[in-house]
Order: C-alpha cells, then sequence, then structure tokens
C-alpha cells in the first residue's frame, strides 16, 4: 500500500482534472483525537473521499455539506477556512471525539492542479518537500528540504512537511521475510527483499516487494539508504548478513537490526569486533535482538514484533526497557 498523505495528494490530484474538491487537514487537536496533526482527507464534489481526519462522524459530516449540488463550486475561488469540532462535549460526543477531544481543521478548497503535480512528481523522485499555505489568502509554496519537517502553523501560515515513502531493504526470501514485507507494504513502505541463494529466490512469493539476487553488501549500497530506510537482515548466515549489516550501519538508515537469539546476537557482534574491524561503539546502532517482546513463536507472530519495533523507532517512540526481547528474556532467567 503506498504512504496515505502520497495517496490522498495523488486521487486530489486526479479529481481536479474535472472536479471541484476540498482538502481538509488536521491543523490542531485538544485532548483526545483519532486522528494526529498533519491527517489529510479529500472530499470530490460527488461525495468520493480519500484519507481521514476521525473516526468516521466528522467525515460524514464533511460529506453531507459539500457532495450536496454546487456546495464546492460555490466556494471554488474562497481562501481557506478553519473548522472546528467538539467544542462542547454534546458536539464532542456526536462527532465520536473521546473524551471531549476538540479537533480544528483546515478546509482548502480546490488546490491547484499543477502545484500538486508538482509536489506529488517531486516526492515520487524521493525528495522531501515541504508545503506552505497562507491560509488569509490561499497562497501555496513548495520547497524542498533536507529533513523532514513537522507540522507548523503560525496563525498565518501552514507548513507541512512531505516525504517520500518509507523503505524497508530484508536480507533473505524466507518465510519470515514473506510475512514481514506483508506488513510493511501495508504500512505503506517500499520493501525489497535481497536474497542470491537460488532456492529462496526461487518460491519468492510477494509480489510488491521488490526482488534483487545479488551478494547483500552490494545490494545494501545499491539501495543507497536514506533516513526513511531501514534494513533487517533474516538469513542467520554470517556470510551474507555480516557484510550488509556493515554497510548499512554506515548508512543514515533509521533502523538497522538483525534477526537471532541472545547467544547468536552477542556472538555476531564479537565476530564484527574480531574480523571486521568494529567496536562497541561502531555497533550501538544495530539492534539485535530485534523485535518487542511479546513471547512470539511463530514466523507471523516475530514479524509482527519485527514491525512493531520499526514503526516504534520510525515515529521516534522510547519503548520501555522491559519490552526488548533481551530485557524480558534475562529478567526471566533472572526468577
Amino acid at each position: 500500500m503506498e504512504n496515505i498523505d502520497l495517496l490522498v495528494l495523488r486521487e486530489l490530484l486526479n479529481w481536479r482534472a474535472q472536479h471541484n474538491a476540498i482538502l481538509v487537514t488536521v491543523l490542531r487537536t485538544w485532548g483526545s483525537s483519532p486522528r494526529p496533526v498533519g491527517a489529510m482527507m479529500a472530499i470530490r464534489d460527488d461525495g468520493r473521499v480519500i484519507g481521514s481526519v476521525s473516526g468516521g462522524c466528522i467525515e460524514d459530516d464533511l460529506i453531507r455539506q459539500y457532495s450536496q449540488t454546487g456546495a464546492v463550486a460555490a466556494k471554488a475561488d474562497a481562501t481557506p477556512e478553519i473548522r472546528t469540532y467538539g467544542v462542547t462535549t454534546e458536539e464532542a460526543h456526536r462527532f465520536g471525539l473521546p473524551c471531549g477531544g476538540t479537533i480544528e481543521l483546515l478546509l482548502e478548497y480546490n488546490p491547484d492542479p499543477t502545484l500538486l503535480a508538482q509536489l506529488t512528481h517531486e516526492l515520487d523522485s524521493g525528495k522531501l518537500m515541504l508545503r506552505s499555505l497562507n491560509i488569509h489568502n490561499g497562497l501555496v509554496q513548495l520547497q524542498r528540504t533536507v529533513k523532514p519537517e513537522p507540522l507548523y502553523f503560525d496563525g498565518e501560515w501552514l507548513h507541512i512537511g512531505f516525504g517520500p515513502k518509507y523503505r524497508m531493504l530484508l536480507i533473505g526470501a524466507g518465510q519470515l521475510s514473506e510475512y514481514l514485507a506483508t506488513m510493511a507494504l501495508f504500512n505503506g513502505f517500499d520493501v525489497t527483499v535481497c536474497d542470491p541463494r537460488h532456492q529462496y529466490n526461487q518460491t519468492w512469493s510477494v509480489d510488491k516487494a521488490k526482488l534483487v539476487k545479488g551478494m547483500p553488501d552490494d545490494e545494501v549500497l545499491a539501495f543507497n539508504p536514506d533516513p526513511r530506510s531501514c534494513i533487517i537482515a533474516l538469513t542467520h548466515d554470517p556470510k551474507l548478513d555480516d557484510m550488509a549489516l556493515l554497510e548499512a550501519l554506515h548508512s543514515p538508515a533509521f533502523y538497522v537490526g538483525a534477526i537471532g537469539s541472545r547467544r547468536n546476537s552477542a556472538a555476531r557482534r564479537q565476530r564484527m569486533i574480531d574480523f571486521l574491524e568494529q567496536t562497541e561503539e561502531t555497533l550501538a546502532a544495530l539492534r539485535s535482538p530485534i523485535g518487542i517482546y511479546i513471547n512470539s513463536k511463530t514466523p507471523a507472530e516475530i514479524a509482527v514484533s519485527i514491525m512493531a519495533e520499526v514503526i516504534a523507532t520510525k515515529n521516534a517512540v522510547n519503548l520501555p526497557l522491559h519490552s526488548s526481547i533481551k530485557t524480558a528474556k534475562d529478567l526471566q532467567d533472572s526468577l
């Protein structure tokens, strides 16, 4: 599946060729909110919708208002509008906002398709972009950035950073990789799987994940990892994993990890120190064992554990120490 931001922008661009449409962005929230700041949806003048800004009730209200004949066309040249839901407890309950939450939305009427095309093109080319909107006159500015930019609203300009898809490179094309690749695809990652072993790469079955057959360390370099990339070794074979991990650790990838038991993970670290001129400091970013502790046993459960840790890392969540597999199992051993 594609990154939801790109899906919304791309579909909105397609609609604007023949339809009036609105882009809705979560501007601010107070209390509990089902969707984060920056979440987007687009509504076409016939009621079609993509994306979401709440649990459903706010979407229904907006669709009801703007799918009426001529409702969007009447605001075709209107400046952006701020709409607030959930100011009163009664309204919060009616629109499904938990615990009296409040959500503030920005509505843009008929975003310029030329600028939408430019934005999606830059994102498809792997660029980080900043979209700035003046809410008083509707002026939109686009510029490239060198790092992901959080949403920022100063009362006049809304600045939203957009990035290309997150990417995942898996070393090994076994059963665990198939589960993990499938989960990553559903979470909006582009997935590449590397395995030079004929007995594995000939049976790879996840069509939307790209399969490459070169040596893993070469494929890591060809992958050209960036801060929106993660690299995970899953073969248990030092000839394939170790050199690939070495290259990955020298990259800006946000997550580098390898499967293995506590004993195997310790042996890998010592092997890389003894034979690959690494130190504890250079190996500090290597995650192994990987995943969060859920007492997973099957390949599917292990994939869930790994994917959860990848998403937490992507979202800058500091997981509690006891969620790590090593800490949890060390604690069990001590009891």
